[in-house]
């Protein structure tokens, strides 16, 4: 049964007066259970007789009564205590308890003045053993180290999956962050980007190859052998374009164009030279020849230009290149070439008497001889002809010369020859010395 004077503050506590001497009860007063005004909690019950010896025990026994009488006056209060109480203060003698009152029973160890009157010994017998005050905040407990259960170590060792149950001695592995090792969908979508920036890479790799590859520029062995086939491989209107503009090609500087008017079958190198041309040319050999007729823009002068494609290789083509320049075989006035005479056009009276100027080129990157021959529209036949390269020198009076038709027959050539080199993909403009 817990009592107040166990939780009680003993700082706030009065000291207990000591209780008046009763007086007699005069005969004629009714005892307490008679007497309306006097409150009665409850009557303890008598003291049960003492069981036979070897008799079963009945109910619980009473406590014996306490024999430490309640502080007499004057006496010192227990002392207060902050955090834990020290030794207890020596009691005063206490007074004689007067005897109970007649009819009354020997004492009520149910009421608040009697647990209050024995606070003091139950404070100093809590003491005594150790149990009473409260460990102070902060404080460890008191007892046997053996008694309190061991720390578990710092920090703990990661948990096992569920139904996993690691050998002995054998290293826990970390568990996997996200709890769940990743799915397939995951996998698969992580190998396919890897294989995608492979395949992206790969194309990029190939593409900047290949550009590389196309911007270096072929070898001279390769643009000679693909010379040989363009006339073939290529659209005539390349090789001869219709409209051709020469500017600052014409007599002072002046701007020439000149349109196309014929064009003749590919055919072989037979009748297509004058009878020394064609002994100086055969060396070389001819696979093709190819002609086209053009006018000038007031239609006076008409030009035919041909491309003789040959068997010789690079060698023997510099080697006939050197040999036209050496002995001027192509300023020689019996070395012509001929002109392409077409029906129905302006050239259509275009013959041998006619020509007035002329140019022979040795083409050395590619198999191709380019040559080129003009004369009158009119049909008026020229005495003297007059090479290309003498023709347009400034001061050249002479009538080739004055009319334009030496930078008719250069003009066209060069063209030519510039298309035929683009054609097979030479790099660079060879220039050759006049034949």
């Amino acid at each position: 049964m817990s009592t107040d004077a166990e939780f009680a503050d003993a700082r706030h506590s009065p000291p207990i007066p000591p209780q008046p001497p009763r007086r007699p009860v005069p005969s004629g007063t009714p005892g307490p259970d008679g007497d309306p005004q006097t409150a009665v909690l409850r009557r303890i019950p008598a003291e049960p007789p003492v069981p036979a010896p070897g008799a079963p025990a009945t109910g619980h026994p009473v406590p014996p009564r306490p024999t430490v009488p309640p502080p007499a006056a004057g006496a010192q209060p227990p002392p207060r205590p902050d955090r834990a109480p020290g030794p207890p203060a020596p009691a005063a003698p206490a007074a004689p308890t007067p005897p109970p009152p007649a009819g009354r029973p020997d004492a009520f160890r149910d009421t608040a003045a009697f647990h209050l009157a024995n606070s003091q010994k139950l404070w100093s017998d809590s003491r005594e053993r150790g149990t009473g005050a409260p460990p102070a905040p902060g404080s460890e407990p008191t007892g046997p180290a053996a008694g309190r259960p061991p720390r578990p170590p710092w920090p703990p060792t990661a948990a096992p999956h569920r139904g996993v149950v690691p050998a002995p001695g054998a290293p826990v592995m970390p568990r996997h962050p996200s709890g769940r090792r990743p799915g397939p969908r995951l996998l698969g979508a992580v190998a396919c980007l890897v294989l995608g920036i492979g395949l992206i890479g790969g194309a990029a790799a190939g593409s900047w190859l290949s550009d590389e590859a196309d911007a270096a520029p072929p070898t001279a062995a390769a643009t000679f052998a693909k010379g040989r086939d363009v006339w073939h491989n290529t659209p005539a209107d390349r090789l001869f374009p219709r409209t051709v503009n020469g500017l600052g090609v014409g007599p002072g500087g002046a701007d020439r164009t000149w349109t196309r008017i014929a064009v003749a079958p590919d055919s072989g190198c037979g009748g297509a030279y004058d009878p020394k041309l064609a002994a100086a040319l055969t060396r070389a050999g001819c696979t093709r020849l190819l002609r086209a007729t053009y006018a000038d823009a007031t239609r006076t002068s008409v030009i035919t230009v041909g491309a003789q494609i040959t068997k010789a290789d690079q060698p023997g083509m510099r080697a006939l290149n050197t040999r036209f320049s050496t002995k001027s075989l192509g300023t020689r006035t019996d070395l012509l070439p001929l002109p392409y005479a077409a029906k129905g056009t302006p050239a259509e009276d275009f013959g041998r008497a006619q020509r007035a100027s002329w140019t022979v080129r040795i083409l050395t990157d590619i198999p191709v001889v380019v040559y080129a021959v003009s004369g009158f529209a009119d049909g008026r036949t020229v005495a003297e002809p007059q090479p290309a390269e003498e023709a347009v020198r400034p001061g050249a009076t002479t009538a080739p010369a004055e009319s334009g038709l030496g930078h008719d027959a250069k003009g066209l050539a060069d063209r030519v020859g510039t298309d035929f080199r683009k054609a097979a993909g030479s790099p660079t403009q060879t220039t050759e010395a006049s034949s």
